[in-house]
């Protein structure tokens, strides 16, 4: 199959549905590829543990926007949703990047509609913006300033005390911001479908079957999860977290797909996923898991299914993205150039 005709059926479903030959060494194939077309694969901490063993950079958004930023690859192959994916177009125009499922989406992203976000932000015109970068391009193009969970508090931080600022569009993390800066933040009444469906009953279940665990949460779960945690953190956060800390098991509320590292990093201790409050053993996102490793050797094959943006918008997205970059480095949360 030819490129034009790969990225034909993409159209259909949104990724490439054709056989692989069952014999194919799926990781040596990547492998290769990645040298064949001087491609790159960066993966969010939430992928598949195959995804993230095969890749070349795994991290949070913070990360994987300075990754993103700084490749000399000529691809670059997104293992994470659509939103992440838009943003390293934005920051590399001139670079082609793929995407292993179109259909990988945000719930997050997906709350902000950025008509109605528009209406919203004209209501309070001496608000600045500053939005969470789990959101579309066309929200970004609305925005001032860009941030991660792990630099949202030295943004906030950064900013005189009497400026006024809306938050978007997660309003979990906007409510615990408001606490950790004293502020008094505009929130969007936008939220994670992952995040928000953990259980505190069957959390504090948990706690009494394991006495010794620590609970470790992302500040998008809801306050009630919140105030029952022993550290609150970016999925990196949660992460160095449980490296360092000298207890030997954790409860851990955030996508399951973290735990892989997790274990990999501290391989003598002990990781539970936190309940959700439907009957699954585990918190998946589905978006997240809709990208394979079969799918994304077929994106690197046929370089296909490609994020492609409007000039315009993608100047006008850029800008919040580059304040929040310049910020960060500023606060010493990414390397100075």
């Amino acid at each position: 199959m030819d490129i034009n005709t790969a990225k034909s059926k993409v159209s259909e479903v949104g990724f490439l549905d054709i056989n692989i030959d069952p014999s194919l060494d799926l990781f040596q194939a990547i492998q290769d590829l990645k040298s064949k077309k001087n491609a790159i694969v960066l993966a969010h901490y939430y992928q598949e543990p195959d995804i993230q063993d095969v890749a070349d950079y795994i991290g949070d958004s913070l990360g994987l926007s300075q990754k993103a930023q700084s490749t000399e690859a000529d691809m670059i192959v997104f293992a994470g949703v659509h939103f992440m994916a838009e943003t390293a177009k934005i920051l590399n125009p001139s670079k082609k990047v793929v995407l292993p499922d179109l259909k990988a989406g945000c719930s997050l992203a997906d709350s902000a509609n950025p008509e109605l976000f528009k209406r919203f932000k004209e209501k309070y015109p001496d608000h600045i913006v500053i939005t969470y970068i789990n959101c579309t391009a066309a929200i970004k193009a609305l925005s001032d300033i860009i941030c991660t969970s792990t630099n949202a508090k030295a943004i906030i931080d950064s900013l005189p005390k009497d400026q006024k600022i809306i938050f978007a569009p997660d309003k979990n993390l906007g409510a615990w911001l408001n606490k950790q800066t004293g502020r008094n933040m505009v929130l969007w009444n936008g939220a994670c479908m992952v995040h928000e469906i953990f259980s505190l009953e069957k959390i504090t279940k948990l706690k009494h079957r394991h006495p010794n665990a620590k609970l470790v949460a992302h500040p998008e779960c809801e306050q009630a999860v919140l105030d029952h945690a022993d550290y609150i953190g970016s999925t990196t956060g949660l992460l160095k977290y449980t490296m360092t800390d000298s207890a030997q098991e954790y409860i851990v509320a955030t996508e399951t797909g973290i735990l892989h590292q997790m274990q990999k990093s501290s391989p003598h201790k002990t990781f539970i996923p936190a309940p959700p409050n439907n009957a699954c053993a585990c918190n998946d996102c589905p978006h997240m898991k809709l990208n394979t490793l079969e799918k994304l050797y077929l994106a690197m094959e046929y370089e296909t299914p490609e994020i492609h943006m409007d000039e315009e918008l993608r100047l006008k997205a850029l800008k919040p993205i580059e304040r929040m970059l310049e910020i960060s480095r500023e606060a010493g949360l990414v390397p100075k150039d």
